[in-house]
């Protein structure tokens, strides 16, 4: 596999998505990061994005609910390298009707090489992190050239 370098800008783009049981874990940390995470640019899913704009004023760029299409909409800006990081409190007790969405949007974030967070915890690593703030250069897989090799292998 080739790999090629993006330039992820100081001005973070990041998602912050929660499942319900998850989701005053989420707004508690939001707070306590509230000054950090105003200086980026911010995504939710669809209560969470309402509930951070409504409960603690963060300019939060709403996108659908998770189940109702949302999961794949942050997924979609992850490959098209127009988000970095993905805050995602989710909950490992319960099953969510959209698990597979959700599968699929952790699958994205490791494909493309984007931080993720699951819990305070890691949340936390991440926002600490001199990274966080500044210019970072991430590899992800080229996958054009990758398309371009398979073509010729199935050309012949």
């Amino acid at each position: 596999m080739h790999y090629k370098t993006v330039i992820m800008p100081e001005c973070r783009h990041v998602a912050l998505v929660a499942h319900d049981n998850k989701k005053a874990d989420l707004l508690v940390w939001c707070e306590r990061h509230k000054q950090q995470l105003a200086s980026h640019h911010l995504y939710a899913t669809g209560t969470t994005g309402a509930l951070l704009n409504q409960q603690l004023g963060l300019k939060v760029h709403p996108l659908m609910s998770g189940p109702l299409g949302g999961d794949q909409q942050i997924g979609a800006m992850i490959a098209e390298s127009r988000l970095d990081t993905l805050i995602f409190f989710w909950d490992p007790l319960s099953s969510q009707p959209h698990d597979p969405d959700v599968k699929a949007l952790l699958r994205l974030a490791a494909v493309w090489n984007i931080p993720v967070a699951c819990n305070a915890s890691s949340a936390d690593f991440i926002i600490s992190s001199p990274l966080f703030n500044q210019s970072f250069e991430r590899l992800v897989p080229d996958y054009e050239a990758y398309q371009r090799e398979r073509a010729l292998s199935t050309d012949m």
